[in-house]
């Protein structure tokens, strides 16, 4: 299974719309989005997808929640997730609490399984791995400024990560 990993999309629909766009492409159907999103108005591109967004620090649209209950489903949009797709825990947040994610990336992976935290905020993608858990930030969609927008695809069955510049 490919997941697609998206943060930071900050209501940049053209690059959004590119990255989308790659994922197509590579029959990704599952899309987690490490947080701000910003406005309800731009999940409307996201509609094709199964999609988990974690609340980032500028997400703070009232229209939002709204949006992604009547998209997605309510417990689409939280804080932090904890989930799992063919056994592979993941864990996703915004990355905009220090202690939050660092207790996620601490936290013992009690089931033995491969163990990712995917996490955005800092607009730096990255991909490290600290004890078990693979930490992994996809860039920024918007507001990139001198960097270029990036995201990610990863392979749950070969733990491949593709980047995808755009």
């Amino acid at each position: 299974m490919r997941i697609g990993l998206i943060s930071d999309t900050h209501d940049e629909e053209y690059t959004l719309g590119m990255a989308l766009a790659r994922f197509r492409q590579a029959q990704v159907r599952t899309v987690l989005h490490a947080g701000d999103v910003t406005s309800a108005f731009t999940l409307k591109l996201f509609t094709e997808f199964d999609l988990w967004i974690a609340r980032g620090n500028m997400d703070y649209d009232p229209k939002l929640a709204l949006a992604v209950a009547e998209s997605f489903g309510a417990e689409r949009l939280a804080r932090v997730h904890d989930l799992s797709f063919n056994g592979a825990r993941i864990a996703m947040t915004h990355g905009d609490s220090w202690q939050r994610l660092e207790a996620l990336i601490r936290a013992p992976a009690d089931d033995g399984q491969r163990r990712y935290v995917i996490h955005g905020h800092t607009h730096a993608p990255s991909d490290e791995t600290i004890g078990i858990t693979r930490v992994i930030n996809p860039g920024a969609i918007g507001h990139t400024r001198w960097r270029c927008a990036t995201c990610a695809i990863l392979d749950l069955a070969t733990n491949d990560l593709q980047w995808i510049e755009l």
